[in-house]
């Protein structure tokens, strides 16, 4: 079906009282994996990409964001359930723009490092050039801890009054928010601040995010849901499921190249990791109340 309009989304999760999850992908066998799993249960969903990790000066090959934005915009296009497509959580600002017109239709600037001031200007300027292209933007007021380290490291806890503040001067359809969940949470869970997300949520009208939905246990996301939250986002737990699936298929002995490649049977590491990465989503999307909303 068309790629549906990220305000659309919004609005069904926000008048229906679930919401969509964004889960992140980073090769074709993952997108399908996710594709799959919001087939199978008839929810919207958003697919897409890291633009940190695809633009990250450190990579060995460079990437292309035109691919991405292709490739995302056709799983989007042949789904049998509403998709948006996102490029997530991007430091660079021309990089932004370029998946602006490369096939996403959510955007979001990400850089922690960044003064208030400086952040919120470029936020703005990212927003004139994506809304006219028919792009949303996401932001986040507040920094996510990491948990990478398997110790969770330093953040800030997003304030309701300059959420509200950043809102209304940027125009942002999104916000990202920080009221106790960490990124990469690798190990355990953390409690979220209800309290002031029900500050956040009486200020602020944009549509609010929840990053890190590795480490939110289940009950904690229903009553976040039900208090206003309509988007969730997952990526650490769907790698760990891939690579652990990957390395299972590869212990199995065999000098035929094909059946670990492109075959499409049990030793297959390409089927091995979408099958992963479905089932990983479909333990996770209950919670989020949009299973058979599609």
């Amino acid at each position: 079906m068309p790629l549906e309009r990220i305000s659309e989304l919004m609005r069904g999760a926000r008048e229906g009282g679930y919401a969509v999850g964004y889960f992140e992908s980073w090769n074709l066998e993952s997108l399908q994996g996710v594709i799959d799993a919001a087939e199978q249960t008839r929810s919207p969903v958003i697919i897409g990409f890291n633009g940190e990790f695809l633009t990250h000066p450190g990579r060995l090959a460079a990437e292309r964001i035109a691919w991405y934005g292709a490739l995302g915009r056709a799983a989007a296009e042949s789904a049998a359930v509403p998709c948006g497509v996102i490029f997530n959580e991007c430091p660079r600002d021309d990089c932004l723009r370029q998946a602006a017109t490369a096939g996403f239709n959510l955007v979001m600037l990400a850089d922690p490092q960044a003064p208030y001031e400086d952040y919120l200007r470029r936020t703005a300027e990212l927003a004139r050039f994506a809304h006219p292209r028919g792009v949303a933007v996401e932001a986040e007021v507040g920094e996510l801890p990491s948990g990478a380290s398997g110790a969770v490291g330093a953040g800030s806890l997003t304030d309701p009054d300059q959420a509200a503040e950043f809102v209304q001067a940027t125009g942002v359809e999104v916000l990202a928010v920080s009221i106790g969940n960490v990124h990469v949470m690798v190990q355990g869970r953390r409690g979220l601040d209800f309290q002031r997300l029900e500050a956040i949520r009486r200020r602020v009208p944009a549509a609010l995010s929840l990053h890190g939905g590795t480490g939110i246990g289940a009950s904690e996301l229903r009553r976040a849901v039900a208090m206003g939250v309509t988007k969730v986002a997952y990526g650490t737990y769907l790698k760990e499921r891939y690579l652990a699936a990957v390395r299972k298929a590869l212990t199995v002995e065999d000098i035929n190249p094909h059946k670990f490649l492109g075959l499409g049977g049990p030793q297959d590491v390409l089927v091995a990791g979408r099958l992963a990465v479905r089932n990983a989503v479909l333990e996770r999307i209950e919670p989020l109340g949009c299973c058979g909303r599609a």
